[in-house]
């Protein structure tokens, strides 16, 4: 008998949550074909079915473009995909996050509806914490492949990611020229006047409490990213003797 679950998932899930409701319907819909037992028993589907604003739902899905993107998927992305999500959703949660990723790793991503759906519904700070999240999950082996690059950059681009924030995020991860300049937006040949409104500026664009309705795990990697733009002031400060 044919099995139709990932295609009645997927309808019903662009029904209740758009383009990346049906990606996460569609997979839902293979594990049922297959027999998956994604729960340990019974898996809710009715709590799985995605929201407009699900950003717990846009990250997995922005992750699988990008972990898929250069052709290969490797262990230590997963293990920083599932150390993330555990931490942030508890072990339950994310054994089911896990197993739909390696379902949406199999599946083509409409990135441009996907993240014109992202872009109504979220702040623009939560899309700034999403592009941080994507380049962690590109740097963590240390190999960073140009289709990852250019994946994330496209994603940047659809969300409407300033190009000077998308570039500040990118030195937080990647040593460039320059960085510490590029982190805090502005000009290598800039005053130390203007290095340190520059500095404020950041700082409060880049403060914790900007996504602290989001949950812990992302407070804690919003002050991560909050470290790394004072590290880079405090650099700056040094290799100048300002005070």
């Amino acid at each position: 008998m044919a099995k139709f679950g990932k295609w009645i998932g997927g309808g019903l899930g662009w029904a209740v949550g758009g383009p990346i409701g049906a990606l996460l319907g569609y997979a839902i819909g293979s594990m049922i074909d297959k027999n998956v037992d994604v729960k340990g028993g019974d898996f809710p589907r009715r709590e799985y079915q995605s929201t407009p604003n699900d950003f717990g739902a846009s990250l997995l899905v922005l992750v699988a473009a990008v972990m898929k993107a250069d052709g290969k998927v490797l262990k230590a992305e997963l293990a920083y995909v599932k150390q993330f999500f555990n931490k942030q959703f508890g072990s339950e949660k994310t054994k089911q996050h896990m197993l739909m990723l390696r379902e949406l790793l199999k599946k083509d991503i409409p990135l441009q509806d996907v993240c014109f759906q992202i872009k109504t519904y979220t702040t623009y700070p939560a899309r700034l914490q999403l592009m941080h999240l994507l380049f962690g999950v590109a740097a963590v082996d240390n190999d960073v492949h140009d289709a990852e690059i250019q994946v994330i950059q496209q994603i940047a681009s659809y969300l409407g990611i300033r190009q000077a924030d998308y570039t500040s995020i990118k030195a937080m991860f990647f040593k460039e020229v320059d960085g510490d300049y590029k982190i805090l937006e502005v000009s290598k040949n800039a005053t130390d006047e203007e290095v340190k409104k520059a500095y404020r500026k950041m700082a409060v664009k880049y403060h914790p409490d900007k996504v602290s309705h989001m949950g812990e795990e992302y407070k804690v990697s919003a002050k991560q990213k909050f470290q790394k733009m004072k590290d880079a002031y405090d650099n700056i400060k040094k290799k100048r003797g300002m005070k």
